[in-house]
């Protein structure tokens, strides 16, 4: 990689930390403060869920936009200024309306993210896939830590709007930084496919597998530390301040288990028992919260869900890529995405719904099932694919003994 492709890759890390900024400062205090404002906690769950909508419409298509045109430039800049544009609406209509639509343009804004890793991804070897994908999510969480720091430092001395103005001001950094990306792709991207092919990599089924993998990792999160965590600690008696403690919590720990995904740490165990063990304690977490008394409790638990950002999700997007050829990656990330969005989106309704109708415990209980279904499925498919792989090692045995 020459100095010009590692100013491009650190000016897309920095473009990164600004567009989640803008995307997830007032994520902390937003179920509590459209609570605050009389609305229902359906309803809630319902404004939440917005956010995965149009991710669920849009990631498809941006994806296959971005491999019949590759350039991924265009995408980071209607992304970033969609980002800030999000929180302007939620300035001009602070009730439920405004956080709806500002929900919905936070998603067509997170419907672009595909070309933030394709773009950045694209610069290293397939051997340094996953620690490139660990350090765009890095960034990605590092953005979110900052913006819970600065919600929380400032959150009761500023309000909701001011901080919204934040997230206006951050989505406008990331454009303007974005003018200086190169249009395309620094590799040789010559070799155009066709819509009909680009749509046949969403019939790959590795992708679809660890796909749907993380539309629980995504779901649960979105419904638990991005949402009804926060509600949690608040009835315990937390303040606004500590609240945001409770999500600084958690996206330091996201932030550095990242850190730790792009180095020998992951060495430490197979990427099998990364992925099943995080899925088993995703759902001890979701077991857990909900049955706690102490608030210091459930701000340690936070270190849990921190895990599964930093490291099941890094695990998960590279091994959905691992398959897919270069020219069909954004359309092939654009299905991934989709199909994570859905949990984003229909997880928050159903856990709004479950806590409306019965209790905050039976929402975190049909989380915390979900993650063992996710961890149970995923022990089995590396155990099929292990079996197959000794099975190819032992007819190649045969053939060459013959």
């Amino acid at each position: 990689m020459d100095n010009t492709q590692k100013k491009q890759t650190s000016l897309i890390l920095w473009i990164v930390v600004c567009f989640w900024f803008a995307q997830y400062v007032y994520i902390p205090y937003q179920t509590t403060y459209l609570l605050l404002e009389s609305i229902s906690s359906n309803l809630v769950g319902i404004i939440i869920g917005a956010y995965g909508i149009s991710q669920l419409m849009l990631r498809l298509p941006a994806g296959i936009l971005a491999d019949l045109s590759s350039n991924h430039k265009l995408f980071i800049l209607f992304g970033s200024l969609f980002a800030g544009g999000a929180s302007l609406s939620r300035i001009l209509l602070p009730d439920d309306i405004g956080f709806f639509l500002g929900n919905i343009l936070s998603g067509t804004a997170s419907a672009t993210w595909i070309s933030f890793m394709i773009l950045y991804m694209s610069f290293f070897s397939q051997n340094d896939q996953v620690r490139a994908t660990s350090r765009i999510i890095m960034a990605n969480n590092a953005g979110m830590l900052l913006g819970f720091v600065t919600s929380t430092l400032l959150y009761d001395k500023v309000g909701m709007m001011m901080i919204c103005a934040f997230s206006l001001a951050a989505g406008l950094i990331g454009f303007v930084l974005a003018f200086f990306l190169h249009s395309t792709k620094p590799s040789n991207y010559t070799n155009k496919v066709s819509f009909k092919e680009l749509i046949k990599v969403t019939a790959n089924k590795n992708l679809v597998l660890f796909s749907y993998l993380a539309l629980v990792q995504q779901g649960v999160q979105m419904s638990t530390t991005m949402s009804f965590t926060n509600q949690i600690v608040q009835e315990l008696g937390g303040s606004n301040l500590v609240i945001g403690v409770s999500s600084i919590i958690y996206m330091l720990s996201a932030v550095i288990f990242a850190r730790l995904a792009s180095t020998k740490f992951l060495e430490i165990m197979s990427m099998k028992r990364w992925i099943c063990f995080s899925f088993l304690f995703l759902g001890i977490y979701c077991v857990l919260v909900p049955q706690s008394n102490s608030i210091l409790l459930v701000c340690l638990l936070q270190l849990i869900p921190g895990i599964g950002t930093g490291v099941l999700f890094s695990l998960l997007t590279s091994s959905a890529m691992q398959t897919i050829p270069e020219q069909k990656r954004s359309t092939a990330m654009g299905f991934f995405q989709a199909i994570y969005a859905l949990g984003m989106t229909i997880f928050p309704i159903i856990s709004g719904s479950i806590y409306e109708h019965l209790s905050m415990k039976y929402a975190f209980i049909f989380l915390a099932g979900t993650c063992f279904w996710a961890g149970t499925v995923s022990f089995i498919h590396f155990r099929r694919q292990e079996k197959r792989e000794r099975e190819i090692n032992k007819k190649k045995e045969v053939y060459h003994q013959i």
